[in-house]
């Protein structure tokens, strides 16, 4: 177990990486580097570089019920609670939905509806008038809509929050190296499992195999960064650093639109609760400081697989497309609009970005020690496009795997499974389509832009 004084190195300004600083502190650790290739927190290369996300605790499985409840009474401390906003969670299916929606929907309330937490607080909904009854500003036809609301749910303002961690550790005395040149890292440094990182400027023989004692990384600036400890929790990014994470853990995206509102829109809007129509997609109440409208679809996503079988984002500055979503993903939205807000509904798409994740077949986390590296390199992946909710919890996972030295979660140890080659986004319980890779979305893009012309 790393000392607390050892030197640490945390890969990775994002939500994860955030939290694993924080609660390290917490633990008494005092010699902690964050290095993060943006220039500044929020980082656009964090899958939480966005306006907000879902805070909820329904899920098929208890053991993420009970964690997710966990950090809902985090996002109520004085720390985390200037972001989280209680607005209540809508979740809904259309009389179109597929048969895999409906059984999600029903599996997701189950896993609530009989928890004494959540006694009082749902109320499933049947028609347009019920939905209405608690969303007053609903003004579409909301066709065969039937669901429930979760009252004590509701979303995170997510870039807001990693500004907020992030200004709270630095104050602390977490040392953060930024920018594309000095926070971009490279390669992590291997050396005999004998050698150990004497301080955090220490030398020592190195070699890059990926395997034997992990001390530390060399950045784009061609500095070595030297740690006892170093904790990769680079998101879709950690494969670059660590190729056999890209065995089971690929980068995925989604698309996000938003649409620009007045000042009186965004104020008639305020309130709504966060509502997921889970064969269309999810929006929440519009941001009162820049007036944006979030809307997210619901589909598989797109990777970008490389010849090795390794889904990485694209190495760009800002990767491509940029300022478009599908085709496919902006006609779900605009029915999702017509459904809900008709008077939003052919208004322009603003914004437009994908975001990127890691994400697993099952779902679960990887949160442990990187083989044959004598527990000198951890692994923090898996998100899975569920993981920003557990940012004021996550790090005291991260702490408690240092204490033991091991996991000893199965669920969330190190697979040693190749999946490359296999497409199993359409196993995932609560994902409705099938994934496409990154590459076809810029030719149809393309395409369209010819057409255009």
């Amino acid at each position: 177990m790393a000392r607390n004084d050892s030197p640490v190195l945390i890969l990775g300004g994002g939500a994860w990486g955030l939290s694993t600083a924080l609660h390290m502190l917490n633990a008494g650790y005092n010699d902690i580097r964050v290095v993060e290739r943006a220039e500044q927190i929020p980082s656009r290369y964090s899958g939480a570089w966005d306006l907000n996300k879902i805070v909820r605790a329904e899920y098929e499985d208890p053991f993420y019920t009970e964690l997710a409840l966990d950090a809902m009474e985090g996002w109520k401390t004085p720390l985390f609670g200037p972001y989280f906003h209680q607005t209540g969670y809508v979740v809904a299916v259309t009389d179109r939905a597929p048969e895999k929606a409906v059984h999600h929907l029903e599996e997701a309330l189950s896993s609530i509806s009989s928890h004494p937490r959540f006694a009082s607080e749902i109320r499933r909904l049947h028609g347009g008038k019920d939905f209405k009854d608690y969303t007053w500003q609903y003004s579409g036809p909301l066709t065969g809509f039937k669901g429930y609301i979760n009252r004590i749910a509701g979303y995170a303002h997510s870039a807001d929050t990693l500004r907020g961690i992030w200004e709270h550790c630095a104050s602390r005395g977490v040392r953060f190296i930024m920018g594309e040149s000095a926070g971009k890292a490279v390669e992590l440094l291997y050396a005999d499992a004998k050698v150990l990182a004497s301080s955090s400027t220490g030398t020592g023989p190195q070699r890059s195999t990926g395997e034997g004692r992990c001390i530390g990384v060399k950045t784009a600036d061609g500095k070595r960064h030297l740690a006892d400890l170093t904790i990769c929790a680079l998101g879709a990014y950690a494969a670059s650093l660590i190729p056999s994470l890209g065995n089971f853990s690929v980068a995925r995206c989604w698309s996000v639109a938003h649409v620009q509102l007045t000042q009186a829109e965004t104020n008639f809007l305020r309130g709504i609760p966060t509502t997921s129509v889970r064969d269309l997609g999810f929006f929440f109440e519009p941001d009162p400081k820049t007036q944006l409208f979030k809307l997210c679809p619901l589909g598989a996503g797109f990777t970008n697989t490389n010849n090795d079988g390794i889904s990485l984002p694209p190495g760009d500055l800002l990767p491509p497309p940029q300022d478009y979503i599908p085709l496919e993903d902006e006609q779900k939205l605009r029915q999702l609009l017509r459904e809900t807000f008709p008077w939003m509904a052919e208004r322009p798409f603003v914004e437009q970005k994908l975001c990127w994740f890691a994400d697993t077949a099952d779902s679960e986390y990887c949160i442990d020690f990187v083989p044959n590296t004598n527990n000198s390199l951890v692994v923090l992946s898996g998100d899975s496009g569920h993981g920003f909710k557990m940012m004021p919890s996550f790090g005291k996972w991260v702490v408690e795997l240092l204490k033991n030295n091991e996991q000893r979660l199965p669920r969330w140890q190190w697979r040693n499974t190749d999946l490359r080659g296999q497409d199993w986004s359409t196993s995932v319980s609560w994902r409705i389509g099938e994934s496409r890779e990154i590459r076809d979305m810029i030719d149809e893009k393309s395409k369209i832009i010819k057409a255009r012309l």
